[in-house]
């Protein structure tokens, strides 16, 4: 049976019940790392580069962390860095082709590039899962997955979102749960459209 954006949240917080440090410490140095690079994506125009290099790894790594965390398994800070020891090379060549297309989508109007990155969103989810699999198969394997999914998978990022305005009130305090919070329902959402997926196939 399917599930509901609340079942899937709900289930999300099941699962970070009693690990909620480790997630809001793994968490907190994933985006202090992802942000210091983008800071200096703009002071130095050249850390482009260093930044498209390192993101895909990172993406894979921090959705290796979620998915344990997701499926009740060992989830350890260290997994953050896997990115770098499981094929890198389709992590960044992945995260580099999925910018490139939700750019281009982008050009053309602000809404096909919303369900552009929407339709890519499963895309490091599906690396962590398959280290073999190539870029391009990731892209349309996320995107086959997505179909028929994109606009709950909005909505469930609508839910999200409303709780974000609700963390601004806590000077911000609020995103340390919120972030993991919202990893973990992501993986959810995928876990529960791949079962699916595999169904169909």
């Amino acid at each position: 049976m399917k599930k509901s954006n609340v079942e899937l949240m709900q289930s999300a917080r099941e699962s970070l019940n009693e690990k909620w440090g480790l997630a809001i410490i793994t968490f907190l140095i994933y985006q202090l790392i992802i942000g210091g690079m983008q800071a200096r994506e703009d002071m130095f125009p050249y850390t482009t580069i260093i930044f498209l290099i390192l993101a895909g790894p990172f993406s894979v790594g921090i959705s290796i962390f979620t998915l344990n965390l997701s499926r009740n398994s060992e989830a350890r800070f260290e997994q953050l860095f896997d990115g770098f020891k499981k094929n890198m090379g389709n992590s960044i060549i992945a995260y580099f082709l999925m910018v490139l297309f939700i750019i281009l989508w982008t050009l053309l109007l602000i809404i096909p590039g919303i369900i552009a990155a929407i339709s890519y969103s499963m895309i490091f989810f599906i690396i962590a899962d398959d280290e073999t699999i190539s870029p391009m198969d990731a892209l349309d394997k996320s995107k086959k997955m997505m179909n028929g999914y994109k606009w709950k998978y909005f909505r469930l990022g609508l839910r999200l979102f409303g709780l974000a305005l609700l963390c601004i009130l806590t000077l911000g305090i609020g995103f340390l749960w919120l972030i993991p919070y919202a990893h973990v329902s992501c993986a959810k959402f995928y876990e529960d459209i791949k079962v699916k997926s595999i169904i169909i196939e």
